[in-house]
């Protein structure tokens, strides 16, 4: 079935490399915290900690999921550490506001950081207005998005029909819980290392390498007048 704006009442975003571009390479800042966190925490050398830190990452969802499954560590001083990241490096997006805040209904972030730097990155693309709330990692008792627990705890918190929910995500393999419950789903193709990793194309409604031209052609149908179908 294509994707119908329609039917969403309500809006569900991903973060990073979702809302600004890969270019951006946010995460490059994350990943040095990353290795520098579990060198110090193992006694080794950063390239055993990289390898360990993109294996946990596989497995487990997040890096911090297998750190915690094999360590034992604790997550707001994980999150804490290595989520001090320079945020200058974001440009403020008022294109890509105006565009959110012309989406009739809600508006929600969802994802496997902390609500702290979500807010933070928020803030600096200048659209921190945009969203009713933020669910985090934390509010996912540390079970990240695949996790299906973490989509049923963002549906009951914020009172979501999954049949009026679209969830946008660059991270393929986020999208087939969504669609399991019936939302409609968005992958936005950012080209990055794990983007299109555990891929299901059954899972995916619409494929998209462009947030704010994707929303263009989304408030285009929206429009009064716009032709159906």
């Amino acid at each position: 079935m294509p994707f119908d704006p329609a039917r969403v009442d309500c809006w569900i975003f991903d973060l990073d490399n979702t809302l600004y571009p890969s270019s951006v390479n946010l995460f490059s800042q994350i990943d040095v915290l990353m290795g520098r966190f579990i060198s110090e925490l193992l006694g080794c050398d950063l390239a055993e900690a990289r390898r360990v830190q993109k294996m946990y990452f596989h497995d487990h969802g997040t890096t911090l999921a297998g750190l915690m499954h094999y360590h034992a560590v604790n997550p707001r001083e994980f999150l804490d550490y290595v989520h001090a990241v320079d945020m200058t490096v974001l440009d403020r997006a008022p294109r890509l506001g105006d565009r959110l805040r012309a989406l009739p209904g809600r508006r929600l972030i969802f994802t496997n950081a902390d609500a702290d730097y979500a807010a933070r990155a928020l803030a600096a693309l200048g659209i921190a207005d945009c969203f009713e709330g933020i669910w985090d990692i934390h509010a996912m008792t540390y079970r990240p998005k695949p996790e299906m627990s973490a989509y049923h705890g963002l549906i009951e918190a914020f009172s979501i029909d999954p049949a009026r929910a679209v969830f946008i995500e660059d991270t393929a393999r986020n999208l087939p819980p969504a669609k399991n419950l019936g939302m409609q789903t968005v992958w936005i193709d950012m080209a990055t290392e794990w983007g299109d990793r555990a891929k299901d194309d059954t899972a995916i409604d619409v494929m998209i390498d462009d947030m704010a031209g994707w929303l263009d052609a989304v408030l285009a149908d929206l429009a009064p007048g716009a032709p159906l179908g």
